[in-house]
């Protein structure tokens, strides 16, 4: 795992306008084959997660996950790891609302992604249908953060609001909460209850 952290943070200096040598070299060794492009950190430890969950070795596999930053930098990241670059074959997950980013940044990368898989708002929101608010609680329970969302949910912009919607909001309201709760969701959900786009995301792998 050590190594592919290696090559993901290649990648992103490289994106950054940083060289390409390094990427290309650790490309080579670890046999890196498929890149899967994610908006932003949560989703990548969801699929993680879910990865574990499944006793997957994505990087023993050749399949790296790369985190871009938001969806914007998609055909950027494209250009570099698919075929006008190191030539990897490529997948991803995004939110509803950025398929148009996705959609034009791969037209001008020339680089079509294998397998896009569309989450219906978020990878939060279809983690939190799947849940259901009663094992949601269980799980802010479990991490000490039940109090907090109490609180969060008396506050008066979220009145009226669904709790699906409330708690999508709760978990963007503190650095780093929705990375963390990206890979709790997901080992708390039941086997059989996977979101569809993110089943079908690590089926294609």
């Amino acid at each position: 795992m050590a190594d592919m952290r290696a090559f993901q943070e290649a990648v992103a200096l490289w994106a950054a306008g940083g060289p390409e040598k390094p990427a290309r070299e650790l490309a080579e060794s670890l046999g890196v084959r498929t890149a899967v492009l994610l908006e932003g950190l949560s989703d990548l430890a969801a699929v993680e997660a879910l990865a574990a969950r499944r006793g997957r070795d994505l990087a023993a596999e050749g399949v790296c996950v790369v985190s871009m930053g938001g969806a914007m930098s998609v055909g950027r990241y494209a250009g570099l790891l698919g075929p006008p670059g190191l030539g990897l074959r490529l997948a991803g997950l995004c939110d509803v609302g950025e398929k148009g980013f996705f959609e034009r940044g791969l037209t001008r990368a020339r680089a079509p992604l294998d397998d896009l898989h569309v989450c219906a708002a978020d990878l939060e929101d279809e983690l939190v249908r799947a849940l259901g608010m009663a094992e949601m609680e269980d799980v802010l329970r479990a991490a000490g953060d039940l109090r907090a969302w109490q609180t969060f949910q008396r506050q008066p912009a979220q009145h009226g609001r669904a709790s699906h919607q409330q708690v999508r909001r709760f978990l963007g309201t503190k650095k780093g909460r929705k990375i963390r709760y990206g890979r709790l969701l997901v080992e708390a959900l039941a086997a059989d209850r996977t979101p569809p786009p993110l089943d079908g995301l690590l089926a294609a792998l």
